[in-house]
């Protein structure tokens, strides 16, 4: 066996291969230059033609574009009309944007844990803490597979709740055969680097209410109904603030590469689903390493591939497997550290062991490097590092 490289041995790769990475052609730099030599840096036509383009890409009528994916958040919590004394039901088992965006709106967050087999909300959990001050769920699409739309769409139906769908991790995923962008009231898109697509930072939300975009519409712009553009369209210098918005604004540059990226979503998406698959059959049979489960009526987008540890087969924790793993230049992350374990929440008052299942799960995740452009050398590099370390470390 060959001695691991955090040993003193020769690592897998020469370097890092990190878990996310963008991927930029020649055609994103050309969107992007024409962009430049325009007569609009933001708030121009590329702007709307995005929008458009998205909204249609994913069966939603309206898509509004954002400067980050905690923007579209804070904006879809805002256009909800959550607000002091609201309480808001979410995962645990989410990056700290979900929970923030409650947050800064000035209501209570409100930890459901999450389902043992996809690590998404689970609806069950969702019920039990539901009360008269409850305004909305915010569900995640944990790792790129959508949660369970339909038992909380209808569970928001019986007690008048708005749903956020968080679906950062889900560009092009379907659940029952509808894409992702479609199912809730609210839909929230990241389009940082590590993602589908990118615009650099910004974010997206989709909604099917006309009333809900203008409210977003307003949020994005300092709370005003009119951008600059449509102004001088009508020849005003006029507006008015209805709204304490924010800058949130995306430019026509961001725009610009945005849609030259949206165009190869879906080979991107296919490419994704190739490496996933590839590790799953790599894993699956390796006692140490259990692989994700995508349920059946579900088309993952595979954002991130989460492994989890069975740390009774391993003479090792998660931490001396990841430093192992680095050590080969396999550029794992973790996702995630369970939102109220963070030095903030816990202030507030929560306190470890409310949620078992997604605090067993935190101890035993690692995510594997998955990103479109990687190649099939780059997934075996990665398949021989895990193979390497689970056998070194095996009982």
């Amino acid at each position: 066996m060959d001695r691991l490289a955090i040993e003193g041995g020769s690592p897998v790769r020469t370097q890092m291969l990190p878990y996310g990475h963008q991927c930029i052609d020649e055609a994103d730099v050309r969107s992007v230059v024409e962009a430049l030599r325009s007569a609009w840096l933001t708030t121009g036509p590329k702007v709307a033609e995005f929008e458009e383009a998205f909204a249609a890409a994913v069966g939603a009528a309206h898509a509004v574009a954002v400067s980050s994916g905690t923007a579209a958040l804070h904006a879809a919590a805002f256009a909800a009309g959550i607000g002091p004394g609201d309480a808001v039901i979410t995962t645990p088992m989410t990056f700290v944007s979900t929970a923030n965006c409650v947050r800064f709106l000035g209501a209570t967050v409100v930890f459901a844990d999450v389902r043992p087999d996809t690590l998404a909300i689970d609806p069950s959990q969702i019920e039990t803490l539901i009360t008269p001050r409850t305004r909305a769920v915010i569900a995640v699409d944990y790792a790129g597979q959508p949660a369970d739309m339909d038992e909380i769409n209808d569970l928001a139906t019986r007690h008048g709740l708005v749903v956020i769908e968080d679906a950062a991790h889900s560009l092009g995923g379907r659940y029952g055969g509808r894409p992702v962008g479609s199912l809730a009231s609210l839909t929230t898109f990241s389009l940082h680097p590590v993602k589908h697509i990118t615009t650099g930072e910004g974010g997206m939300v989709t909604t099917d209410d006309r009333r809900l975009a203008e409210r977003l519409r307003r949020f994005r712009n300092h709370g005003i109904a009119a951008d600059f553009r449509q102004r001088e369209s009508v020849g005003t210098w006029f507006y008015e603030m209805e709204d304490l918005g924010f800058n949130y604004r995306l430019t026509d540059l961001q725009c610009a590469l945005g849609l030259s990226q949206l165009a190869k979503l879906p080979r991107w998406i296919a490419r994704r689903r190739e490496i996933a698959a590839a590790y799953t059959a790599a894993f699956e049979a390796l006692p140490e390493i259990e692989t994700p489960l995508i349920l059946p009526d579900r088309d993952a987008a595979w954002h991130l591939y989460p492994i989890r540890l069975r740390l009774d087969c391993l003479r090792a924790g998660r931490a001396e497997i990841f430093g192992a793993l680095r050590a080969e230049n396999i550029g794992v992350n973790v996702h995630y550290i369970p939102v109220p374990w963070h030095p903030y929440y816990r202030k507030l008052g929560y306190a470890q062991g409310q949620w078992p299942v997604a605090e067993r799960a935190y101890e035993r995740l690692i995510s594997l490097p998955l990103f479109a452009s990687m190649s099939d050398h780059d997934v075996e590099d990665v398949i021989g590092a895990v193979d390497k370390v689970a056998a070194r470390y095996r009982r």
